[in-house]
């Protein structure tokens, strides 16, 4: 990944939108929803303390996360789409 986010910014990429509903039917784009969880694909050094330290992360590349609907900043990249958000609006990683 050639994207390295800065401070505490994190680089998630959305799931992938359901195509077909639970009955088997077939979901156009506009009607499919946005996925509210995702990857992390990239995260920055950490969040500057008013005392100058530095605190790291709680994600890391891989973790699965929940994310609220319309948050961060949407971007495209090589052709797919990711979202560049603070580390604080991340809801939950998700363990199996």
């Amino acid at each position: 990944m050639n994207i390295r986010p800065l401070y505490d910014n994190v680089l998630v990429q959305r799931a992938e939108a359901e195509e077909k509903t639970a009955g088997g039917l077939f979901l156009p784009s506009a009607a499919q929803e946005k996925q509210v969880y995702g990857t992390v694909k990239a995260v920055g050094k950490g969040k500057i303390l008013k005392d100058g330290g530095l605190r790291a992360p709680a994600v890391k590349v891989g973790d699965k996360v929940l994310l609220a609907k319309w948050g961060g900043n949407e971007i495209k990249y090589d052709g797919e789409e990711f979202l560049i958000l603070k580390e604080s609006e991340l809801l939950a990683v998700i363990t199996d």
